[in-house]
């Protein structure tokens, strides 16, 4: 990930709440996550050979599912909705805008046996591509035997793999993304607790719920 840099002071004749927020949920923080404010909820983010933690800043409602606002130490910014990418900005390559269509809740699609084909459309940066309309199918699959995930089993949670079936004329076609849901007993709650998703053909992340240590 390319960092773009943080002004922390200086830079509005007001208080900030996103600064501030930002001010006490990462400073001191160590690349290692020692040191992250316990009150906050965290994401570790994996991309480019770097790891960086992204602090929740908001969680906006939405009909489709509510939309986590994510902020890293150094203003890049991280939209989730469902555990799924729809905003990232900050970065050499940006997802300014995603347009998801109605899909089944995660408990749902855990019951579901066959494929499920559904469709996304995204703004990206650089080049002012807008509307790219992708046609993806999500199916679940068995643990992967390699993975970023970090402290916990792959095995002990249910995966999902979503492949681009086609997309807009001229855009990539992008490596499949990845979804792991920790299931509550009787299958009553699924959340996405890990994620991997390419922004471009060379830009891929990871993400995974974290918890700081108190």
């Amino acid at each position: 990930m390319v960092l773009v840099p943080l002004c922390l002071a200086g830079c509005q004749s007001g208080p900030n709440p996103t600064v501030e927020m930002l001010r006490a949920a990462f400073f001191p923080a160590q690349p290692s996550g020692a040191g992250l404010n316990p009150r906050f909820s965290y994401l570790r983010v994996t991309g480019r050979q770097r790891v960086l933690f992204f602090a929740l800043g908001s969680v906006d409602p939405h009909p489709q599912g509510a939309i986590e606002v994510w902020y890293s130490g150094e203003w890049e910014t991280l939209r989730l909705q469902n555990g799924r990418v729809i905003g990232l900005s900050g970065t050499l390559t940006e997802w300014r805008q995603v347009r998801l269509s109605v899909l089944p809740s995660w408990a749902a699609l855990l019951a579901r046996e066959e494929p499920l084909r559904w469709e996304r459309t995204r703004d990206v940066m650089p080049g002012y591509r807008f509307n790219l309309l992708d046609q993806l199918q999500l199916q679940a699959i068995p643990a992967p035997g390699k993975s970023s995930l970090f402290g916990l089993e792959a095995a002990g949670l249910r995966w999902f793999e979503e492949r681009m079936v086609a997309t807009s004329a001229g855009a990539d076609v992008l490596p499949a993304a990845r979804y792991a849901l920790q299931v509550s007993p009787g299958n009553s709650e699924a959340v996405v607790v890990y994620g991997e998703q390419c922004i471009s053909t060379d830009f891929c992340i990871t993400w995974q719920r974290w918890k700081p240590l108190p």
